[in-house]
């Protein structure tokens, strides 16, 4: 059996995905297989899959759902490796991203996951402009806090993890179809420290085909993964997990505002009330949701990450 099974979901996209395995197939660390679960992609992409089939690489074609959890969960339920990382059809590794994720969590043998810093790239692999000036900060050890806050950064493609832990909380949750995948990171961090490698070994591309807008969804879409959670966890836990639920539902609120649904943004706001009442930021925050949603004025930053985080899907 190999050390690492490699998971990679992929539809069409056969350029950014020959070098997506490309950078698969350079790893200095080669105790590996790659499973690629298809999603129903078009004739052209299933030649090249054919062509890369071997005893080190599966391919699982699939009938199209356009779900990625769904994708990357059928391949889970075949590997075989000790540890799983997963990659995405147009993102790339470093050479060493295997190895040195390897050699850091042997090290820290409490840590049964890990994740690395990246460099967000256009489509042709550049850095954008952004990369210069934008902070990226290493939390390491114990940070359910930070990865339900989302002030861990943590990208798909940058994670390794162990096979029999990931499914254990039971892998990725295949009712979302974005911010899945920080649902999974915060089921990880409640179970196990978490070893982090402040290296760019990863390259997050953004290009028109992996772009979404639509991001009141990507708030509901976390309001669910959070108020999931939260039924499982109690103490000052489950109490972080409603302090996002209620910083989430006023973002929520002023992005509908927003985009001119100003009584559905007072619903929203309303819908928050049960489990947030309590906590007297919410009140502040409800009250500058609510002007908003009345005078429809200003703009509205995004209260995390995650929000804006989501509005890509590899």
């Amino acid at each position: 059996m190999p050390s690492v099974s490699i998971i990679l979901p992929t539809y069409n996209r056969t350029p950014f995905l020959r070098l997506a395995v490309a950078s698969v197939f350079a790893q200095t660390f080669a105790d590996w297989e790659l499973i690629v679960a298809d999603d129903g992609s078009g004739e052209d992409t299933k030649a090249y899959l054919r062509s890369l089939e071997s005893a080190r690489v599966r391919v699982l074609y699939l009938a199209h759902s356009g779900t990625p959890s769904r994708a990357r969960n059928a391949a889970l339920e075949v590997a075989t490796g000790r540890y799983v990382a997963f990659m995405d059809s147009d993102d790339l590794w470093e050479p060493n991203k295997l190895a040195r994720q390897l050699s850091v969590m042997h090290a820290e043998q409490r840590c049964e996951w890990s994740y690395t810093a990246f460099t967000i790239v256009d489509a042709e692999g550049t850095p954008l402009a952004s990369e210069h000036h934008r902070r990226w900060t290493p939390h390491g050890g114990h940070i359910f806090a930070e990865v339900v806050r989302t002030s861990a950064s943590i990208r798909t493609p940058a994670v390794l993890a162990s096979t029999e832990l990931v499914r254990e909380v039971g892998a990725f949750d295949e009712a979302m179809d974005r911010s899945e995948d920080y649902d999974l990171w915060m089921r990880l961090a409640l179970r196990s420290p978490a070893c982090v490698i402040d290296e760019p070994l990863v390259a997050v591309r953004r290009h028109a085909g992996n772009q979404k807008t639509e991001q009141p969804r990507a708030y509901v879409a976390r309001d669910y993964s959070l108020c999931k959670l939260a039924r499982h966890v109690t103490g000052p836990q489950r109490r972080l997990l409603e302090q996002e639920r209620s910083r989430n539902a006023l973002a929520l609120a002023a992005e509908i505002a927003n985009r001119g649904g100003r009584w559905r943004a007072l619903v929203a706001v309303g819908r928050s009330l049960p489990f947030s009442w309590k906590y007297p930021q919410w009140w502040y925050g409800g009250a500058r949701a609510l002007a908003r949603a009345c005078l429809a004025t200003g703009r509205y930053a995004p209260a995390s990450e995650a929000a804006d985080r989501t509005t890509s899907r590899r």
